[in-house]
């Protein structure tokens, strides 16, 4: 007898912000997948006896490989057991949720995908940040600050999407941080207002803000430091009055 796998989100990282239909599919699972930017408080409303497995991935470093994962989410489903695979943030947005979906699919198993709140939406609320405004920002892009390695081209325009869009949002994207705002100062300027925020919606969060200039000037000194979300565009300015100092 089949089981049935679940893809699920479980937020940005504050334990308050899962959804009720997701609290529901976790206190029900056999097994939970889980990634190393969930809300651990959130494995509290398991069961006493559900298996708890560990997947987490970090710059540089996998507990597991994508595939390997994906065959544990198979095999345990193929046992009968109600599996939970639980991602930070959303599934489909960067979480490789909808690789997983797919290879459970093909395997004649049944998958259902629960939403979660967003880690750049997470970012933006509690930075006190919008990401528009109908005064400063009518689009905003969210794009990643590292491709694919085994991608055949590069697909991210970090230019054409400054000329494009007011508000940008970069996930990823310590790593190639300056490379990627000088690509946005090409176009806009070293004024523009840049914010970083690191773990975001948890007690350990904190943020930068500055011009591009100023962040590119103080780089080494602000101790940047990953899951960290990279906001640039005017509405930035609205964050003293939006939102407690952090």
């Amino acid at each position: 007898m089949k089981g049935k796998a679940y893809i699920v989100g479980a937020g940005p990282g504050d334990p308050d912000l899962i959804t009720v239909k997701a609290l529901k599919i976790l206190k029900e699972a056999d097994v939970v997948i889980y990634d190393r930017l969930i809300p651990l408080k959130v494995l509290d409303y398991c069961k006493n006896d559900c298996e708890l497995i560990y997947a987490g991935k970090s710059p540089g470093k996998h507990e597991m490989e994508q595939e390997e994962i994906n065959e544990i989410i198979v095999k345990k489903t193929m046992e009968g057991k109600k599996v939970v695979r639980l991602k930070g943030g959303d599934p489909y947005i960067f979480g490789r949720g909808e690789e997983e979906c797919y290879y459970v699919i093909t395997h004649g198993i049944d998958c259902e995908v629960v939403p979660g709140i967003p880690s750049f939406i997470g970012a933006s609320v509690y930075s006190g940040i919008p990401l528009t405004n109908r005064k400063l920002s009518s689009s905003f892009s969210v794009i990643t600050g590292r491709e694919a390695e085994e991608k055949h081209s590069k697909t991210v325009k970090v230019e054409e999407i400054a000329k494009s869009s007011d508000t940008i949002v970069i996930m990823m994207g310590v790593s190639t941080l300056k490379e990627n705002l000088e690509k946005i100062a090409n176009v806009r300027g070293y004024d523009e207002s840049c914010a970083i925020v690191m773990n975001a919606t948890t007690e350990m969060q904190k943020v930068v803000t500055g011009s591009i200039k100023e962040v590119l000037d103080n780089y080494d000194k602000l101790s940047l430091e990953n899951p960290a979300i990279i906001i640039v565009g005017k509405t930035i300015k609205m964050r003293d009055n939006l939102w407690k100092k952090s």
